[in-house]
């Protein structure tokens, strides 16, 4: 897994990021594969075809990263996600690869348990940027796509809050989460410590049963605790969307 280690002249150079590509078109997964590779902090150690070889060549592999698309044969992205992350005790991170920001897949396999999504048109620099940032434990949030994503969603496919008890002030951060705010803005927001705030969202995500800080921040926008035209979209993770 990634780390720190000591270089050979005795500075500190970090441990790549071990990343596997799964997609099912050969052109794409080659070409991500090759730019991915020369962007630093990245070590592409393998790939898969569908969603059945993304399963075996990560349980086999042991990725930090599995770069995701959702629309593959035998198995989705969305289904392979949540194979992934429901039978490992250390499973890698999962972060989904998509052509179309407004797709129902995407959606579904964040709710999966995915920690975020990039769009293929993205320049490769901010798609390794996304890769680092997940592989260090955060969350990549687009919340502007999210809420377009949401909205365009029949009414009667959001589901209800699930039976949480979130405290009002539980709530005001998972609206500020829902913005795409860090948790020290959110910190800054509210006036009180980064520690109160860890805190606040650990519990957020224990109560909705979220796999992750963006699982929450769905499931908020599906039962419209939070609105499809809250916020303005800001936040570290917006500038990906």
């Amino acid at each position: 897994m990634n780390g720190s280690e000591t270089g050979a002249a005795g500075g500190p150079s970090v441990t790549p990021v071990t990343l596997l590509i799964a997609d099912d078109d050969e052109v794409t997964r080659s070409g991500l594969r090759m730019l991915l590779a020369a962007q630093p902090g990245i070590a592409v150690v393998g790939e898969a075809a569908d969603g059945v070889e993304a399963v075996e060549q990560a349980r086999l592999l042991r990725p930090d990263v599995v770069l995701m698309d959702v629309r593959m044969p035998r198995r989705n992205g969305i289904e392979a996600t949540r194979q992934l992350l429901a039978d490992s005790a250390a499973p890698p991170k999962v972060v989904v690869i998509t052509t179309f920001e407004n797709d129902d897949h995407v959606t579904a396999a964040l709710s999966a348990g995915a920690s975020g999504f990039v769009l293929k048109r993205l320049p490769v620099r901010q798609i390794a940027e996304a890769v680092r940032v997940v592989a260090a434990g955060e969350a990549i949030l687009f919340p502007a796509a999210l809420r377009r994503m949401v909205a365009a969603r029949p009414l009667g496919s959001a589901e209800a809050l699930p039976n949480a008890a979130l405290t009002g002030r539980e709530e005001e951060v998972l609206r500020l989460m829902a913005t795409g705010l860090s948790n020290p803005e959110i910190a800054g927001s509210l006036t009180v410590s980064l520690e109160t705030v860890k805190t606040h969202v650990g519990n957020v995500l224990t109560k909705l049963g979220a796999q992750n800080r963006t699982h929450a921040v769905v499931i908020a926008y599906e039962s419209r605790l939070v609105a499809p035209g809250f916020g303005s979209g800001g936040g570290p993770g917006a500038s990906f969307a």
